[in-house]
C-alpha cells in the first residue's frame, strides 16, 4: 500500500552511495548508508519487533532484538502504519503498511562500538493517528553536535495509530489491548537498550524527545512505567500528560464500533464486543478501509487518544490524581510550549459564545463532577477570558482579527491554555516541587509563512529543531541553531547549559522558588517569568476533574 507524503528532507535523504556503514547484530550484518557530505551513517528500518499482523494484530508488540537472515539492507526507511494519507502534488509518497513496527538511527561515520556516544530517541506526533519516522531526518542534529565537540546518536521509531495504535472500548479494555503504540515505545526503548552499543551508542544515556502526541506519550511513561530504566531524561515538546483526554475505554465505544463497522468482513459484529477475532483474520485491505471510516467518522478531532487502563495499567489515573500521590518517575525533564498553541485547533467559522460554550460543554461531556459544576466552570473561563481581541491569540496582534470573528480569538486563546500552556505549568511545578531538575521554554519566533490567523501556531518549533527552518531569515536561522545546541547539551549532559558550541543565554532551571521560562526567539532569547495568564491557568488547574484537559476541543 503506498500512499502518502514523505518530506523533502527525507527523500533528499535516500540515495545511492559507496562503501556502506556495516554493523552486526546478533548473527545479521545490517549493511547502512552515507549521509552524502555529512560523513554520517545511516541504518533504517530494523525491525524491533514482530509484525502486528494476524494472531498478534490487537496485542501488545513482541519485542525483536535479533534479526533472522545473515544480512540485512538497513539503507533506507520502511513503511510507516496505517493511516490517512493526503497526496500533495509534486511530494515523494510515503508508503503505509500494518508491518511498519521499524527503527531508524543516524549516527557519525566511522565510530567503534565502543564509542559509548548519548542516544536522542525521537517520538513524532500528529495526533495518535497521523505521522513517520520517515518524515524526520536527525543529520542537522547529528552534524551539530558533533561540531559542537559533544556528538550524539540520533533514533526514530514507528508506532501503530488511530485503532490499531489505540484500541477503545469495552473489548479493548477486556483482552488488554489499550495503549498499544505506548508499548511500541517502550519496546523500541528496549530494542535501543539492547543494541544501541553495537552503533556505538550508550544505553545509559538515552534521552527522549517528542512533539504533541510524541510529548504526551511520553510525559504518560512517567506514570507508571520502567521509563527510567530505559531513558536518563525526556524533552517534551507542546504536550504534557494531561493534555490528552482523561476517559477509560467505554467513552469511545462508538468510535471503535465505527472501526469494525468499516471492515467488510466484521461489519455485522460492530456493537457486539466480540469482534477481536474476527478482526484479526481480515486483511490489512479491509483494516485500512475500517481505520478510514473510524477516524472521518468520529464525533472529535482526535478519536483514538491514550485511554486511562486502571491499576496496573501504563495510564492508571488522571495526572492530577498521580500527581498528588507522587505516582511519576524522577527523570529530569525539558517542557515547553508555542505562543499560539490553539489557533490551527479552532475552525475559523466559530462567531458567538453560545457556539463556544456548547463545543466545550459537549466535549467534556459527560464529565466526571456533576454537570452544573462544568456549566459553572464554562462561565468563570469566559470571564478570565472575554471577548476581547487584544486579549485573545495570536497573542500580541491587538484589535486585528484577521477577518475573523472576535471569538476565533478568544477560542484560540482559551484552547491552547486549557490543553498545553497550563498542563505544561501543571507539570513542571509538580515536578519541581518533588525535586526533579526541569527547564521550561515560550517558543516565539515569528512564522511569516503561516496564515496570519495562526500566529506562532502548534507545531512551529520543529524544523527550527530539525534544522530546517522553512523560514531562512538570520533570526530563525539563530535560534534554530541555538534550539539545537541546547537540546543536544541536555541530551549529553542533563543540563542545556554546557558551555560549549554557540555563546547562548543561560538558561535557568526551573525551580518552586524560580519559576522561570526561556523565550526562544532569533531577535530575543531571554529568561522570563512563567505568570503570563496566571489567573487564568491557576483556575483551570484548581478544578482538573472539571476540565478533562482534552486534546483538540473545537
Amino acid at each position: 500500500m503506498r500512499l502518502g507524503l514523505l518530506s523533502a528532507a527525507a527523500a533528499a535523504l535516500i540515495v545511492v552511495s559507496y562503501g556502506a556503514p556495516e554493523v552486526k547484530i546478533g548473527k545479521t550484518t545490517l549493511i547502512g548508508r552515507d549521509v552524502t557530505g555529512l560523513k554520517q551513517d545511516f541504518f533504517g528500518g530494523i525491525p524491533f519487533a514482530e509484525p502486528p499482523l494476524g494472531n498478534l494484530r490487537l496485542k501488545p508488540p513482541v519485542l525483536k532484538t535479533t534479526l533472522d537472515s545473515k544480512t540485512f539492507d538497513a539503507s533506507n526507511f520502511k513503511e510507516g502504519c496505517l493511516q490517512p494519507v493526503f497526496n500533495t502534488p509534486g511530494t515523494p509518497t510515503l508508503s503505509v503498511s500494518e508491518d511498519c513496527l521499524t527503527i531508524n538511527i543516524f549516527r557519525p561515520s566511522n565510530l567503534p562500538s565502543n564509542a559509548k556516544l548519548p542516544v536522542l530517541f525521537w517520538v513524532y506526533g500528529g495526533g495518535f493517528q497521523f505521522g513517520a519516522s520517515a518524515t524526520f531526518n536527525g543529520s542537522a542534529i547529528v552534524a551539530q553536535a558533533v561540531e559542537r565537540g559533544t556528538p550524539l546518536i540520533y533514533v526514530n521509531f514507528n508506532y501503530r495509530l488511530g485503532p490499531l495504535g489505540y484500541p477503545q472500548g469495552v473489548e479493548a479494555a477486556n483482552e488488554h489491548a489499550l495503549n498499544l503504540a505506548l508499548k511500541d515505545t517502550l519496546a523500541a526503548l528496549e530494542w535501543v537498550q539492547a543494541n544501541i552499543e553495537a552503533f556505538g551508542g550508550d544505553k545509559r544515556k538515552v534521552t527522549v524527545f517528542g512533539e504533541s502526541a510524541g510529548a504526551i506519550m511520553t510525559s504518560i511513561l512517567y506514570l507508571n512505567s520502567n521509563l527510567d530504566k530505559l531513558a536518563r531524561g525526556t524533552i517534551l515538546e507542546s504536550g504534557s500528560q494531561a493534555t490528552s483526554v482523561d476517559f477509560g475505554p467505554e467513552r469511545r465505544q462508538g468510535n471503535w464500533d465505527n472501526f469494525v463497522a468499516g471492515i467488510a468482513s466484521c461489519s455485522s459484529l460492530s456493537g457486539t464486543n466480540h469482534t477481536f477475532d474476527c478482526v484479526r483474520q481480515a486483511n490489512s485491505t479491509e483494516i485500512f478501509a475500517g481505520l478510514l471510516a473510524a477516524i472521518g467518522e468520529a464525533p472529535e478531532l482526535f478519536g483514538f487518544d491514550p485511554t486511562i487502563d486502571g491499576p496496573g495499567g501504563l495510564y492508571p489515573d488522571i495526572p492530577s490524581r498521580l500527581f498528588a500521590r507522587g505516582q511519576f518517575a524522577r527523570l529530569p525533564f525539558i517542557s515547553g510550549t508555542n505562543l499560539d498553541e490553539g489557533t490551527i485547533f479552532v475552525p475559523t467559522t466559530i462567531n458567538s459564545e453560545d457556539t463556544l460554550r456548547d463545543f466545550i460543554v459537549a466535549n467534556f461531556s459527560p464529565p466526571i463532577v456533576q454537570p452544573s459544576d462544568l456549566q459553572d466552570a464554562v462561565d468563570r473561563l469566559f470571564e478570565l477570558y472575554p471577548d476581547n481581541p487584544v486579549l485573545g491569540s495570536p497573542f500580541n496582534t491587538g484589535n486585528n482579527t484577521f477577518r475573523l470573528s472576535g471569538e476565533f480569538k478568544r477560542a484560540a486563546a482559551i484552547q491552547g491554555d486549557l490543553v498545553f500552556t497550563s498542563q505544561r505549568r501543571f507539570w513542571q511545578q509538580t515536578a519541581a516541587d518533588a525535586g526533579i531538575k526541569t527547564w521550561g521554554y515560550l517558543f516565539t519566533q515569528p512564522q511569516p509563512q503561516n496564515p496570519d490567523f495562526f500566529g506562532v501556531s502548534h507545531g512551529s518549533e520543529i524544523n527550527y529543531v530539525y534544522g530546517v527552518p522553512t523560514d531562512q531569515s538570520a533570526s530563525a536561522l539563530r535560534v534554530s541553531a541555538l534550539m539545537i545546541d541546547y537540546w543536544v547539551s541536555f541530551a549529553t549532559s542533563l543540563n542545556p547549559n554546557d558551555g560549549k558550541g554557540l555563546e547562548r543565554p543561560m538558561w535557568e532551571q526551573f525551580t518552586p522558588h524560580n519559576q522561570r521560562v526561556i523565550q526562544l526567539n532569533g531577535d530575543n532569547t531571554t529568561m522570563i517569568d512563567d505568570t503570563f495568564r496566571r489567573e487564568q491557568m491557576d483556575f483551570i488547574n484548581s478544578v482538573p476533574a472539571t476540565f478533562l484537559h482534552r486534546r483538540g476541543i473545537f
